[in-house]
C-alpha cells in the first residue's frame, strides 16, 4: 500500500509562502520552516485534529517572532530596507504569475512593513491564505472581534496608501523594454518621456552599496540619475528585463556583475515607482540562481 503523503510536505508550498510574505527573506522564512519541521516531526500527531491547522498556526507564530526581533535590526538599517526579491529569468504559467503578483510584489511586502506582527499576520492569513476569522482566532490565540478589527485596519491602510493601476503584464512588460532601450541609448529625454511626473525611485543598499538616503522624487531627478549611470559607465551597464516577485522588472548589470534587481510599478502610461535592491546580500541568490 502507498503511505499518504507527508501534511508538511504537502503544505511546503504555503507554509513557505506565509513566511516569506511575513519576513521578506527567504533565508529567514526557510528558517522559520526548519524550526516548524522540528516541531512536526516531535510532535504526537494521533490527537491531531488539522495537521494544516496546526502547521500553519505554528509558522504563523515562529514568523510573528521572528519579526518582532527583525523590526529592531530594520529600524537601525542603514538607508531603506526593502525586501529580498525572487525572480524568475523564464516565464511561468499564467495562473502562478496571477497569485504571485497579486501578494508578492515587492512594493506590498514593502507596504506591510508599516503594520505590527500580528496585524500583518492576520491581513495575509485572511486576505490573501483566505482563512476564515474564527480559525485565525484560534492561530494568533486572539478574540474573533479583534482579529475583525485588525484585518479591517490593516485593509484600510493598504487600500489609503498603495493605488493599483489595471495594467496588463503584457503592456508592463513592453513599457520596461522600451525603458531598456532608452537607458542604453544615453538619451536623456528619451529616459524622461517614460518615467511619471511624481516618479519615486527608492533604494536598498543597506550600507553595503551606494544608495540615496531618502526616496528620490519627480521626473527629471529620476532621469538624471539613470542617465548619470549611463554617463559613468557607458556600455559596462547593461539592464535585463525579468519577473521580480511576480512582476515584471529589470535586472541592471555592471561588467557582466548583477548590480541591482528592480521592481518596477507603472499607470500603463508612465513608470510610477521604482524599487531598487542594491544590497549584496540579498542579491547573492539571485546570482548564483540566474549563474545555475
Amino acid at each position: 500500500m502507498e503511505h499518504a503523503p507527508d501534511p508538511f510536505e504537502a503544505l511546503r508550498p504555503r507554509l513557505h509562502g506565509i513566511a516569506y510574505r511575513m519576513l521578506g527573506i527567504r533565508a529567514d522564512a526557510e528558517d522559520v520552516l526548519q524550526d516548524a519541521w522540528l516541531r512536526w516531526s516531535a510532535v504526537d500527531k494521533t490527537g491531531l485534529q488539522s495537521a494544516e491547522a496546526w502547521l500553519v498556526t505554528v509558522v504563523t507564530r515562529l514568523a510573528i517572532d521572528r519579526l518582532r526581533a527583525a523590526k529592531a535590526e530594520r529600524e537601525a538599517y542603514t538607508g531603506w530596507w526593502l525586501p529580498e526579491p525572487i525572480v524568475e529569468v523564464d516565464e511561468r504559467t499564467p495562473e502562478t504569475l496571477v497569485e504571485m503578483a497579486s501578494s508578492l510584489s515587492v512594493a506590498f511586502l514593502h507596504l506591510l512593513e508599516r503594520l505590527g506582527p500580528e496585524e500583518r499576520a492576520a491581513f495575509l492569513l485572511k486576505q490573501v491564505f483566505d482563512y476564515d476569522y474564527d480559525e485565525i482566532a484560534a492561530m494568533l490565540d486572539k478574540t474573533e472581534p479583534a482579529v475583525r478589527q485588525m484585518v479591517h485596519r490593516a485593509g484600510e491602510r493598504v487600500r489609503r496608501e498603495r493605488p493599483r493601476f489595471e495594467v496588463s503584464r503584457e503592456a508592463h512588460r513592453r513599457q520596461l523594454e522600451q525603458f531598456v532601450r532608452a537607458a542604453h541609448s544615453g538619451s536623456r529625454d528619451a529616459i524622461r518621456a517614460l518615467l511619471s511626473e511624481e516618479i519615486a525611485s527608492i533604494g536598498d543598499g543597506g550600507g553595503k552599496a551606494a544608495a540615496v538616503a531618502t526616496p528620490l522624487q519627480g521626473r527629471d531627478r529620476v532621469t538624471n540619475l539613470f542617465w548619470a549611470h549611463f554617463l559613468r559607465l557607458g556600455e559596462r551597464l547593461r539592464y535585463r528585463v525579468a519577473s521580480i516577485n511576480g512582476e515584471p522588472g529589470l535586472l541592471r548589470y555592471v561588467d557582466g556583475v548583477l548590480e541591482s534587481a528592480m521592481a518596477v510599478e507603472t499607470d500603463g502610461e508612465r513608470l510610477v515607482t521604482i524599487y531598487a535592491i542594491r544590497n549584496p546580500d540579498k542579491l547573492a541568490r539571485i546570482d548564483a540562481q540566474i549563474s545555475a
